[in-house]
């Protein structure tokens, strides 16, 4: 295996492709990239057993030798990015290592035959089959649900709800995303059984019949997110039973999805609201992030005090230390109500919002909150209060 290319026409391929990889393994070859250099360009592949990212390139590569092997994916993305920008750079593949030439810079790196890298997955932590045939669709074994979204659509969908997934809950189903496809809809959720996030789409699969449910685990959601990041083409989903595949451009990623009876959230949005107040986003983003600096590290909570026009939020420590904010807000309560919250979970909901305002509303008994930015109905918040 050789070819040429440059440092700029590789580097964004690696980027995306190693990200997958873990930089601690127990299987060696799971470390490495498989790099697979023929006539029609050249593919990187990158796996962790659950997410496959794989990378084509068909233009701004000479081949000079077709062949394939495996490289350490952290080192020659590394040693990429050190290179000048705009730089020539070669690859070839000398006895069992992998030789980066660039100007006067010459690297050897320890290669994996391509034989051991596993290409095809399965439903199961391990191949389907050694043999399989590399060009299949892996997710064409199972039926599929097809939907087409600008990347502007796919990047809301994550970027408002991702921050509210769990992150290593005994509720495995909690650490990942939740996808809901109808005919006429696609809807994201996150939640960590204290707060979730919910972003409606229109537009849906059309012709689906039964709404389409699948939860894509808390890394394959990072890994999505890094794929679309610097790319304004549309993004191809195709959601099957076990797998999920997303497709970009030269850009493809395929995870397994999380096998698992993630809550009907409809059931967990508050129909009836006893009392609401509304006041500036920014603003009120800002008073909660000096309010919090004096909360309590371990669970930062801040006190809300709704009376008329007028919010108080604050917060203690432990030291005894204090902070007091007071913002000018609409309330539409009866009476003076005070609520408490643990403050990171409001700020994530007010940074994910653009809106200019936002409002909370609380049932009566105040036991759950309702946060929504007038103006963005598609998406709205819901946050459980503390114990003052």
């Amino acid at each position: 295996m050789r070819f040429r290319t440059s440092r700029d026409t590789l580097l964004r391929p690696l980027r995306v492709a190693t990200g997958v990889v873990e930089r601690r393994q127990t299987l060696p070859v799971l470390g490495n990239l498989l790099v697979e250099a023929n006539d029609d360009g050249l593919t990187l592949r990158g796996t962790d057993l659950e997410v496959e990212i794989v990378a084509r390139l068909t233009s701004g590569i000479d081949v000079e030798q077709a062949g394939s092997t495996t490289i350490p994916a952290h080192k020659l993305t590394d040693i990429w990015q050190s290179l000048p920008d705009g730089i020539d750079v070669s690859v070839a593949l000398e006895q069992d290592r992998a030789v980066v030439r660039s100007g006067r810079s010459r690297f050897a790196l320890a290669t994996i035959p391509a034989a051991e890298f596993p290409t095809e997955r399965s439903t199961r932590d391990l191949a389907d089959s050694a043999s399989a045939d590399e060009s299949a669709d892996p997710v064409a074994d199972e039926s599929e649900v097809d939907i087409v979204l600008p990347r502007a659509d796919m990047h809301k969908l994550l970027e408002r709800t991702k921050f509210a997934m769990a992150n290593g809950d005994p509720r495995y189903f909690l650490n990942g995303l939740l996808l809901e496809l109808t005919n006429h809809s696609l809807r994201a959720a996150a939640s960590d059984g204290h707060r979730m996030a919910l972003c409606t789409l229109d537009g849906g699969a059309a012709g689906l019949q039964d709404r389409e449910r699948a939860i894509i685990p808390r890394k394959s959601v990072q890994d999505l997110e890094r794929l679309i990041g610097d790319s304004d083409e549309d993004v191809h989903l195709a959601v099957g039973k076990t797998r999920l595949r997303a497709s970009q451009g030269d850009y493809t990623l395929t995870t397994k999805l999380v096998d698992g009876p993630y809550p009907d959230v409809d059931r967990l949005i508050p129909r009836n609201t006893d009392h609401s107040v509304t006041g500036d986003r920014e603003t009120l983003r800002q008073a909660l992030h000096r309010a919090a600096i004096l909360s309590n590290d371990r669970a930062p909570e801040v006190r809300l005090t709704m009376d008329g026009e007028l919010l108080t939020i604050r917060a203690t420590n432990p030291e005894h230390e204090e902070a007091e904010e007071l913002v000018a807000v609409d309330y539409d309560g009866a009476q003076t109500t005070e609520i408490g919250f643990n403050a990171r979970y409001i700020q994530d909901v007010l940074n994910a919002f653009d809106t200019e305002s936002i409002r909370v509303s609380m049932p009566e008994g105040n036991a759950i909150a309702l946060i929504e930015g007038p103006g963005a109905e598609d998406c709205l918040y819901i946050v459980m209060p503390v114990r003052l």
